[in-house]
């Protein structure tokens, strides 16, 4: 039987500034830490950086004529803090500039019969915090500051904008910019690799300051503008769906240990009000608390819940990597076979019914409307493939067309699902083996 989606469901292309844009020294700009990193050689797979990108920030106008033109309802975007003010900081000026140009963008959507959904951060934090406090190393400044950026945004744009997201994907920002040292601001333990950094302690001080400005953020929204401006705000967190490798209690465990540090880490305290206590367990005293001031701020600081998935791991116990659980991942099954089609990202296979399940586990957790803000799918070799064989597109669509039926398998077994946006913007930050999509 067709199936039949909420009359309020979205459905849109998600995207960020600096992966769009370009104009990195146009209008005022400021630097952002992606400038610095992108630009320097070995950091980027393709090497690439965002000065041009997809050139945006000029040619805006025609994305959102062609967004109409696929019959989209919502678009979700993000503002560069760094067109905003410049500097960051809450004790210099805004541009005005940067004010004016995503109004135009807001006013042309609208326009157009598409709902705006805007990101506030998505990675690209000014250079100048950075370089003048350590950015999301302290709290004492970056939390204020993040919230002036975010009143300024509310006053230019909360008039329009009612759908709005104040984070995405804090595990990136925490583990790849602080862990790992693959995204920016490129910090790690690993000095083949960051010059600085410690993989041990500032990934979870991050991960524990980003939770704590997106928790002010979201107090400002509901205390100074949603009573007059309505609207909804919370936060997106990426996280695939786990497997246990088999049914040895051990490889169990370990798949809600994947669970519990990919999502849990930031969803826990966000909308239960608690670490889970496998982090606790697994980092001790290197895992930051909050006071319970904080914790009154923190507790059920979103709306509803902002899903970016796209794969499932198989997961086995016996681990040593923090940031994934102490989880082994794979991709090949006890007998030998694949959970499903590879994608161009070494990380990512298809397996659609890992999208049901995961919809599933978060709505009975969390209890809240799920928003996909991201999903897609990178067809391996795609840049080198027949140019009949790329427009044929194969692998692309039976990814989507999977992922669509098991999203309508979620709803039709009671999941709130109120929007989907596949990710449609350039890959070339994800230096670990991913350049498109």
């Amino acid at each position: 039987m067709p199936r039949t989606l909420p009359s309020d469901f979205f459905w849109g292309y998600a995207t960020a500034s600096f992966q769009i844009e370009g104009s990195t020294n146009v209008d005022g700009r400021g630097a952002s830490i992606w400038d610095e990193f992108s630009r320097t050689p070995g950091k980027v797979a393709d090497g690439g950086n965002g000065d041009v990108a997809t050139d945006s920030y000029r040619l805006w106008k025609q994305d959102i004529a062609l967004l109409k033109q696929y019959g989209v309802t919502a678009y979700r975007f993000s503002i560069a803090w760094s067109r905003i003010i410049p500097s960051g900081s809450r004790h210099d000026g805004v541009n005005q500039l940067g004010i004016d140009f995503y109004n135009k963008v807001i006013n042309e959507l609208l326009a157009a019969g598409i709902t705006p959904f805007v990101t506030l951060y998505h990675w690209d934090l000014p250079q100048a915090l950075h370089d003048s406090y350590g950015g999301w190393l302290n709290k004492d400044e970056i939390v204020q500051d993040y919230a002036n950026y975010a009143r300024v945004c509310f006053q230019a744009f909360g008039d329009r904008v009612k759908h709005w997201i104040t984070m995405n994907e804090p595990w990136c920002v925490a583990v790849l910019g602080y862990g790992r040292g693959v995204f920016a601001p490129g910090r790690s333990s690993d000095r083949s690799r960051c010059a600085e950094g410690d993989s041990l302690t500032e990934p979870w001080i991050v991960g524990h300051h980003v939770i704590l400005a997106h928790a002010h953020a979201v107090k400002i929204y509901r205390e100074e503008f949603k009573p007059t401006n309505g609207g909804v705000i919370g936060i997106t967190l990426n996280g695939d769906w786990a497997l246990p490798y088999d049914d040895k209690p051990e490889n169990i465990a370990a798949a809600q240990h994947h669970l519990d540090t990919a999502i849990g880490w930031f969803a826990d305290p966000i909308y239960l009000g608690f670490y889970p206590p496998y982090m606790r367990e697994m980092l001790g005293e290197r895992l930051p608390d909050f006071s319970d001031e904080e914790w009154a701020i923190v507790k059920r600081s979103s709306d509803y819940y902002g899903m970016n998935t796209y794969t499932t791991n198989l997961c086995k116990a016996g681990g040593r990597d923090e940031f994934q659980g102490n989880a082994i991942y794979t991709f090949t099954r006890p007998d030998g076979t694949q959970l499903g089609t590879q994608a161009h990202c070494s990380w990512l296979q298809s397996y659609p019914a890992g999208f049901r399940d995961l919809t599933k586990y978060l709505y009975n957790r969390y209890k809240l409307p799920i928003y996909c803000t991201e999903n897609g799918f990178a067809v391996k070799n795609e840049n080198s493939l027949p140019l009949l064989d790329a427009l044929n597109d194969t692998d692309r669509v039976e990814y989507y067309s999977g992922v669509l039926d098991a999203m309508c398998e979620a709803i039709d077994s009671g999941v709130e699902m109120k929007a989907y946006f596949p990710w449609s913007a350039s890959l070339h930050v994800l230096l670990a083996g991913c350049a498109l999509f």
